[in-house]
């Protein structure tokens, strides 16, 4: 077995779960107030980047089964933060799509995750975070096995660019 040279690159994977739980853990704190559990507020932010999104794929992105998703699904729209539509061409296949209080929450969501991002972003310069930015990029489309990236939109079977930021 090679042996690593220590650059930090042994921490790599100990780094990255430790910021982003770090980061969750913030984000959560500051989010306590809007009435909504992690689950929830996950499921919101990926409906609002993704309108009409399935139930399955839902379940998929968030990693968690989907009778889980679709009991989260029931809760939130008898909330008001979500409303469920059949798809036109399957008639089977239910679509989830954010109603105006899950779009104005969202908006409050972004502006949370933005102070996070800052302050978990304090003593780095503004090139280090674009290289860091795309590192992760590199990183993400590397290991993505065919699916989309993060920050890759998916538009009639084509990757796309996403030209909005990651937020939240």
């Amino acid at each position: 077995m090679p042996l690593m040279v220590s650059d930090g690159i042994d921490r790599l994977g100990f780094l990255i779960h430790d910021v982003q739980r770090l980061m969750r853990k913030r984000f959560e704190a500051r989010a306590r107030g809007l009435g909504l559990s992690s689950a929830q507020w996950r499921l919101m932010v990926r409906v609002a980047k993704e309108e009409g999104i399935t139930q399955a794929r839902l379940a998929e992105l968030l990693e968690i089964e989907p009778i889980s998703v679709s009991r989260l699904v029931d809760r939130m729209e008898e909330g008001g933060w979500i409303e469920r539509r059949a798809d036109a061409a399957d008639r089977r296949v239910r679509m989830i799509f954010p109603t105006a209080k899950a779009s104005q929450a969202y908006a409050e969501i972004k502006s949370l995750a933005g102070e996070v991002y800052e302050e978990s972003l304090t003593g780095v310069s503004p090139q280090d975070r674009r290289v860091l930015i795309k590192a992760l990029e590199t990183m993400a489309r590397n290991l993505a096995d065919g699916e989309p990236a993060p920050g890759e939109k998916v538009e009639s079977g084509e990757k796309v660019e996403s030209t909005e930021g990651a937020a939240a």
